[in-house]
């Protein structure tokens, strides 16, 4: 029985993967607002009602790891080294995702192919300025946490910000300059130096918090 309910689910994560996969595809093609759910579900060869039965809206479909973004920075932190400060786990794993190319910091190539479309649909802008916002909120809760800090301590908001700015800000400046038309391997010594200038800057301000 066990084994039975652990194929369904990875048959289940399997279709998942695929919608999402063939609507990046659609979307890269056409534009996210000239693809519609029932171009997906044909070229994915299920029913509109499945597609919808695995994410809830077309957005839902474009940002298919929301959730791994939007937790991404407080697991980083909760799972950080003892004695490992905020910011020394932080830089550690910004800079392990540039050396790995993952794409949880935007900084891989192909992002400005990604941002281009948020930037053309106001649906998928609105949506990239909420999961920031769920990202500072999810963060603040870890460091909350991790400090059984008191309900009215603005400290962990004050550092989930800070933080998720300055990942951010980093990202931005890659994307800026990748848009630009330089090239991916070009913009990565400049980004290097960014995240060591930017995570200077932030121990500056919070120091060992909270090793």
């Amino acid at each position: 029985m066990a084994e039975e309910l652990g194929l369904r689910e990875r048959k289940k994560r399997e279709t998942r993967q695929r919608i999402a996969d063939v609507a990046m595809g659609l979307f890269m093609l056409r534009g996210f607002d000239r693809t519609t759910v029932a171009d997906i579900a044909e070229a994915a060869d299920v029913s509109v009602n499945t597609v919808f039965n695995y994410f809830k809206t077309k957005e839902d479909l474009f940002f298919d790891r929301e959730d791994a973004a939007v937790q991404s920075l407080g697991r980083v932190v909760a799972s950080r080294r003892a004695g490992e400060s905020v910011v020394d786990a932080l830089r550690r794993d910004f800079c392990e995702a540039l050396d790995e190319r993952d794409w949880r910091y935007g900084i891989v190539n192909g992002a400005d192919d990604f941002f281009e479309m948020v930037i053309e649909s106001p649906s998928l802008r609105a949506r990239m300025r909420e999961m920031g916002e769920l990202r500072k909120e999810y963060l603040a809760q870890v460091l909350a946490e991790e400090t059984d800090a008191d309900p009215d301590d603005p400290t962990p908001r004050v550092v989930a910000a800070l933080v998720v700015a300055l990942t951010h800000a980093i990202s931005m400046e890659y994307l800026q300059r990748l848009r630009a038309g330089e090239s991916h391997a070009a913009i990565l010594p400049a980004v290097r130096t960014a995240v060591d200038r930017g995570f200077e800057l932030l121990r500056s301000g919070i120091g060992d918090y909270p090793a």
